[in-house]
């Protein structure tokens, strides 16, 4: 059962109980139904300030509907933070919260917890046969423009920077100074766009792939739901797991992602990307581009 779910049938449970609560308890209560999202995020003085009440109340209230205290009533709505149920402030919020505890061992556990989580959730859906699709539809492209802004941004560049030392038909979009339906503006069915982004879905990206399919594009969309508008009617469609205590989706999986199809391009290229490579990295030693230690 996920927090979502545990942290509404706490307020289920909670208000119930209401009635029956002393006055002071009531006002706690009526706070903590009226504004849950405070409580993942909130110490229990700072609800009891909210709500007009004296800690100890707070800790009475908890008692009453059924917990140790108020930490242990606090925690599924700290679970559904980390299930992505709240927004991205309430969740940097939070993040302040733990900080101020000290419970930063707690949160490197939910950091690497997520992560590993989410590579394990995106690639149990995926498999070999669609990524070297994928990969071929990439391979077989006159040209491959790589879209992501904000954060995906600097993963969709990284993709193109990797894929340029032996290629050079990637281009990552949008190109500085420009917008990514003006970089689209020649494309057509021989060439294919990997767009990415995740909730909330970016409008330029969303936009950008709607000119590209109705250019003939062939479309590989990266994204968090079978529901992005991004996913649906692309050739090839990935799913990512994205989930995060942080404040905003993680790029683990998409990055993880992108190296994996990466190299299924290359293992399914031609024999000269080899040597391409070897070219592209003995280029920079002669430019003196890789440091060297002095003998």
């Amino acid at each position: 059962m996920n927090g979502t779910n545990v942290s509404r049938e706490v307020l289920e449970r909670l208000a119930g109980e209401l009635a029956d609560l002393t006055p002071e308890a009531r006002k706690a209560a009526t706070y903590v139904l009226e504004n849950p999202r405070d409580v993942g995020v909130s110490t229990v003085r700072e609800i009891a300030r909210s709500a007009n009440v004296k800690p100890n109340t707070v800790v009475r209230m908890a008692r009453q509907v059924g917990f140790d205290g108020y930490e242990d009533f606090r925690e599924p709505f700290r679970e559904a933070i980390r299930e992505g149920a709240v927004s991205f402030p309430d969740r940097a919020r939070w993040l302040q919260a733990v900080r101020a505890t000290g419970d930063m061992g707690g949160l490197y556990a939910d950091m690497v917890g997520s992560a590993l989580r989410n590579i394990e959730e995106t690639f149990g859906d995926i498999d070999e046969a669609t990524l070297k699709s994928a990969a071929d539809t990439i391979w077989n492209a006159r040209n491959v423009y790589t879209l992501g802004v904000g954060v995906n941004n600097s993963n969709a560049r990284n993709f193109t920077y990797l894929a340029s030392t032996g290629m050079v038909q990637f281009h990552s979009i949008p190109r500085a100074g420009s917008n990514a339906t003006d970089d689209l503006a020649w494309v057509d069915q021989r060439d294919v766009l990997i767009a990415i982004t995740c909730k909330p879905y970016r409008a330029e990206v969303v936009a950008a792939v709607a000119l590209a399919r109705e250019q003939g594009v062939r479309v590989i969309g990266i994204s968090d739901s079978p529901a992005s508008p991004i996913i649906r009617g692309s050739v090839h469609g990935f799913i990512v797991a994205a989930d995060t205590p942080q404040f905003f989706p993680s790029s683990v999986s998409t990055i993880a992602l992108l190296e994996i199809l990466l190299s299924f391009v290359i293992a399914g290229a031609s024999p000269e990307i080899v040597a391409r490579v070897e070219r592209f990295h003995e280029r920079r030693l002669q430019l003196g581009i890789y440091h060297k230690e002095q003998p």
